[in-house]
């Protein structure tokens, strides 16, 4: 039996700010139990939901040497579909109302405490891992600490440690001599090939330097992160690491989003029988959003942040000449206030054409992903992407921007030979994307056929968990040896 730990910020169904949670919740449930023994170390936050709160068993407690102070660490934990989960206790650290706060200093402060208790508390729990899987710069310091301090003790030596990169944007940057300061880390660790980038102490640099490989969550990302372009000033590490860097893509929970027992929306169908029963989510959704009822009008959803990287820049640039089309527009979710603004004045413009439902649903999420006809994706650049996935599985045909995991998990349609289970623009320009939406429109209204054995293509392809978990394992036992 190989001991597998992950150690991360967030986790479902504990708690979730994005897709990183998803990940932390899901992976573990599709690694074979036979073969591999996984647990979850999560900070114990007090804004958890409190049916979650109920599931904790108190461990432990003891105190940590942390930033020239003894620290409480409590220890809990909780069994969750099989997987066991551990929560690092400390209300100073992780109250709030919040996981994550504005704060850049206290934030590293606070995962460089939940870095180092992680690895303090496993000889307590008696659960020695052979490899350590950290996600993003929160716990990019676990590898550096099982390099350093815990090396001297016999319990530690040899545990390898992966580090997965969910998105390179967020690094945990800070002075070299305050980071110092909190971590404990002596001078050797501040050196340009180590921590210290571009006069700055950066925990994710660190991370990438000591772990022992290195994954991202789609081929074409870690591709694309080797480049200045997208490398966010750590591509020349990243290509001094290539051959530890892998691509793994993401999954999507196949039982949580499943159009044939979604309860999420009304009317329930699946690969067979979409053609008569997917329009009905449509009609339902379009009389629900007060938009104009007719089940032949293309609809496009679109479910995001609304933020730069999301490609909302290229949207509102052609907004007002898609409004012109013989589409409506579904689109659910927060952001950037000028994006809010925008669908805001389109649906007042438009009413009977643009929806802008500008909150955050997890069912209204549901409705659009089994109602539109069409899903439209134009990210600047994007790790993995989720929704597209999401949209696949619904028959809703994805229209997206080729970068990282869209262009690995969409294939262009190509009407000569009949392949493709959606649309895609390789430019980062608005009218680029206005013509591939037009492309999808021509299709879709005047070769339904060829739209239907899209849907069906799909339908068929498979992003579950399942598929992602085998590539892991793989890494695993490579990494094991």
């Amino acid at each position: 039996m190989k001991n597998i730990l992950f150690v991360a910020s967030e986790g479902v169904p504990f708690i979730k700010t994005g897709g990183l949670a998803d990940v932390v919740g899901s992976l573990p449930k599709c690694i074979d139990k036979k073969y591999f023994d996984v647990r979850v170390i999560l900070p114990k936050y007090t804004c958890m939901k409190q049916e979650m709160k109920d599931k904790l068993e108190y461990v432990t407690h003891f105190y940590m040497d942390f930033h020239w102070k003894n620290e409480y660490v409590g220890v809990l934990k909780a069994e969750v579909d099989g997987v066991k989960y551990y929560f690092i206790d400390n209300e100073m650290f992780f109250g709030g109302f919040t996981p994550y706060g504005d704060n850049a200093l206290y934030e590293i402060e606070k995962f460089a405490f939940f870095s180092k208790a992680a690895l303090s508390i496993l000889p307590i729990i008696d659960f020695r891992p052979d490899v350590i899987h950290c996600h993003d710069w929160q716990t990019g310091l676990v590898p550096v600490y099982l390099k350093e301090r815990f090396q001297g003790n016999e319990f530690f030596r040899g545990i390898k440690s992966i580090m997965t990169i969910h998105n390179l944007k967020f690094q945990g940057k800070w002075s070299v001599q305050e980071v110092k300061d909190i971590t404990g880390l002596p001078d050797y660790f501040f050196t340009s090939d180590k921590l210290e980038a571009y006069k700055d102490a950066n925990i994710l640099k660190g991370g990438i330097v000591y772990a022992d490989a290195i994954t991202t969550v789609s081929q074409t990302y870690a591709d694309e992160i080797k480049t200045a372009f997208y490398g966010e000033n750590l591509d020349g590490l990243l290509r001094a690491r290539e051959h530890d860097l892998r691509g793994i893509v993401n999954g999507i929970d196949y039982d949580e989003f499943n159009p044939a027992t979604d309860k999420n929306i009304p009317h329930p169908y699946n690969a067979i029988n979409f053609r008569k029963e997917k329009v009905k989510n449509k009609t339902d959704l379009q009389k629900e959003l007060g938009l104009k009822v007719d089940e032949k009008k293309m609809m496009i959803g679109i479910v995001s942040r609304l933020t730069d990287q999301k490609g909302f820049d290229l949207i509102a640039y052609i907004m007002d000449e898609l409004c012109h089309d013989e589409v409506q527009i579904v689109v659910l979710g927060t952001g950037e206030e000028r994006y809010e603004n925008m669908f805001r004045h389109f649906d007042w413009k438009y009413n009977d054409k643009v929806s802008a439902n500008i909150y955050y649903s997890d069912p209204l999420s549901h409705k659009i992903y089994a109602a539109s006809d069409a899903f439209l994706m134009p990210s600047l650049f994007e790790p993995c992407g989720l929704s597209q996935l999401m949209s696949l599985r619904y028959g809703t045909v994805p229209i997206v921007r080729e970068t990282g995991g869209l262009k690995d998990t969409v294939e262009p349609y190509n009407e000569y030979n009949s392949t493709g289970t959606g649309f895609s623009f390789v430019n980062y320009n608005a009218h680029e994307m206005l013509g591939t939406i037009r492309y999808a429109e021509k299709i879709y209204y005047d070769k339904k056929r060829e739209w239907n054995k899209i849907i069906d293509r799909a339908m068929a392809t498979d992003f579950s968990w399942n598929v992602s978990a085998k590539k892991y394992m793989e890494m695993y036992d490579w990494l094991i040896g």
